[in-house]
């Protein structure tokens, strides 16, 4: 199993939504709830945030690699989890 990492900000709409398509995933398939997750939020922990390159939240790592930035969809956040599950 792979570490996750979660790029957001709390005022971002496409953050919250993301936030519940992983909550709603979670429900479906309890293997995604033990993958090992880090949720960094940009605007608290800049120093973080800078030394990864994406440009649109919501932005998700698999073992600090790239695999999706900006508006997610369920699809999109299975296919995630399942790479952090590989």
């Amino acid at each position: 199993m792979k570490r996750l990492q979660f790029f957001m900000f709390e005022a971002c709409p496409y953050c919250q939504k993301a936030m519940r398509l992983m909550e709603e995933l979670k429900r479906e398939n309890p293997a995604y709830a033990a993958i090992p997750m880090e949720t960094i939020d940009e605007k608290k922990d800049p120093a973080t945030a800078d030394r990864y390159d994406y440009w649109y939240v919501p932005s998700f790592f698999v073992d600090e690699k790239k695999l999706h930035e900006g508006d997610i969809t369920k699809e999109e956040m299975k296919k995630i989890y399942q790479a952090a599950l590989e």
